[in-house]
């Protein structure tokens, strides 16, 4: 067995759903630990908050038309 770097994520559970769902297309998450707490792989970290940075954004209500 191989070792993989990770890295300690934490989030509040809502957005950990999302990251459950993101983790389904591509598989980033090595261990789900809590209900605030992830280990995702550190080469994919920048991805990871790059598309979960899309995500909120879409659920974010704004008052500009």
């Amino acid at each position: 067995m191989r070792a993989i770097k990770g890295i300690l994520f934490t989030c509040d559970p809502a957005v950990k759903q999302i990251l459950l769902s993101m983790n389904e297309k591509s598989s980033f998450i090595i261990e789900d630990l809590d209900d605030h707490h992830l280990v995702i792989k550190a080469d994919e970290e920048y991805r990871v908050r790059r598309e979960l940075e899309v995500e909120l954004e879409k659920n974010t209500y704004s008052m500009e038309s």
